[in-house]
């Protein structure tokens, strides 16, 4: 049900114009899972995994969406384990018509790897933190670091809705399937919040 709700609101706002399929911006973020995290099994949920992001671990899943870059609404969604690596899902979150990708860190050499290399799209992704602060303010090159940053800061709202407005910032469920029909839905509302602050839905 989550994703037909997903896919039916999506293509009413298509029809309405208010998706233009040319840029989109990919970002992922981890939904931790609560604690305890045993089954009864008196095993952890296979399906959620450990990573370390920022010298901290988390354990849980990973909302990964695609946003138009002009609209800020949501055309693409997809979960998995904490743990995979956001580089190599880049694809699962692109409808094919773009011309132009912004992503984070994550995505670095997104470009190189073998699903994507017939993409014609222009990748724009973050360089590394330590990259940018060697470079001279003002510069060419902090200023297109400042600019990529001002066009993926769109896909924040979304997640802000999800995990901020919308409170699912823990999982509920210990499945997978079970989790990804719950984030369809909120990411589908999240569409629908945004879109009518710009158009009458």
């Amino acid at each position: 049900m989550g994703q037909g709700l997903f896919e039916e609101i999506k293509g009413h706002l298509e029809e309405r114009g208010a998706m233009l399929k040319q840029r989109s911006i990919i970002d992922a973020t981890v939904i931790t899972a609560p604690s305890p995290t045993k089954t009864k099994q008196n095993r952890r949920d296979p399906e959620t995994r450990q990573m370390k992001k920022s010298r901290q671990y988390h354990f849980g899943m990973k909302l990964r969406i695609g946003v138009d870059a002009d609209s800020g609404l949501v055309h693409s969604m997809a979960t998995t384990a904490a743990n995979v690596h956001d580089v190599t899902q880049a694809n699962r979150v692109l409808h094919g018509e773009e011309r132009a990708i912004w992503g984070d860190v994550g995505y670095i050499g997104v470009d190189w790897r073998e699903e994507n290399r017939g993409n014609a799209a222009a990748w724009y992704v973050a360089m590394r933190a330590g990259q940018r602060r060697k470079l001279e303010p003002g510069s060419a090159g902090a200023i297109t670091e400042n600019v990529k940053s001002s066009i993926r800061a769109r896909v924040g709202h979304t997640l802000s809705d999800v995990k901020g407005v919308f409170g699912y910032a823990r999982l509920s469920y210990r499945c997978q399937a079970k989790n990804t029909e719950r984030l369809l839905l909120l990411v589908a509302l999240s569409n629908l919040r945004r879109a009518q602050r710009t158009m009458a839905c």
